[in-house]
């Protein structure tokens, strides 16, 4: 039996095709998110790799952002609720979860049955989220993908105290101009990421057992922020950035056996 899962975000699209609820055949991941081609184009991606048609799978669910846009599946659960049951499938023993996304940051707290207890989220500010990054990776010049090689870089993280993106990226042209090394600056940036999801991370009550999922996880400069901050060990997902759509599929297959 195949059952597919579709995560549309905001800034990424992500779609999942497991066998029997177990084997996971094929994910991909697109940084095209809801209101364009993105989710069609993963789902094409992830149906041609695996051979297999849309009508071979006994169900599909659908979550994120855009989860309601779908014209291809009647069934949407929230992420929240895909993100705990794909992480607690890739990590059993997860009792925390640190969810950053292009928009919006997470932090879910799981019983022992990898049921969720209670969460918090940050989907108003861009402050703490990849879009974060994103914008001060243009300003610094450096590629996202390159900024956790920059951090590793630092001797001295430099102070970036503005909770707004605005005045960050005010804050971060201030230090350049004064002469602060990027690797410094990417180093605060990443230190004030960190500093911001912990407040939601606290709030969650983290205990040990801390996963780290959504694309910034791929970001080793801000695990070892989060890190630092929390003063835990943190493990990133297997596969950080579909774990939300794992979750929809294990959900489709849940569904399907009904």
């Amino acid at each position: 039996m195949y059952t597919l899962g579709i995560d549309v975000g905001s800034a990424s699209s992500k779609c999942v095709i497991l066998k029997d609820g177990k084997e996971i055949v094929v994910g991909e991941a697109i940084q095209v998110g809801t209101g364009s081609t993105g989710p069609k184009r993963v789902l094409e991606i992830c149906l041609e790799k695996s051979g297999l048609q849309l009508e071979d799978m006994a169900e599909i669910v659908a979550t994120g952002y855009g989860r309601f846009s779908l014209d291809f599946t009647k069934s949407q659960i929230s992420e929240i609720s895909c993100h705990a049951k794909g992480i607690n499938f890739l990590v059993p023993t997860a009792r925390t979860i640190i969810d950053i996304g292009g928009q919006d940051a997470k932090a879910i707290s799981l019983d022992e049955n990898g049921r969720v207890k209670q969460f918090f989220m940050n989907d108003k500010c861009a402050a703490g989220t990849g879009r974060f990054l994103d914008v001060m990776s243009k300003v610094l010049e450096v590629k996202l993908n390159e900024m956790q090689e920059y951090d590793s870089r630092s001797k001295h993280a430099a102070s970036v105290s503005s909770t707004c993106t605005v005045f960050a990226e005010s804050e971060v042209i201030s230090q350049l101009s004064k002469g602060l090394s990027k690797e410094d600056i990417i180093a605060g940036v990443h230190q004030s990421v960190a500093s911001k999801v912990s407040g939601l991370v606290y709030r969650a009550s983290a205990i040990d057992d801390v996963v780290m999922c959504g694309g910034v996880a791929k970001n080793a400069g801000v695990v070892r922020a989060m890190e630092r901050v929390l003063q835990k060990k943190i493990t990133v997902a297997p596969t950080p950035q579909i774990t939300g759509a794992i979750g929809a599929a294990l959900f489709a297959y849940e569904q399907a056996n009904k």
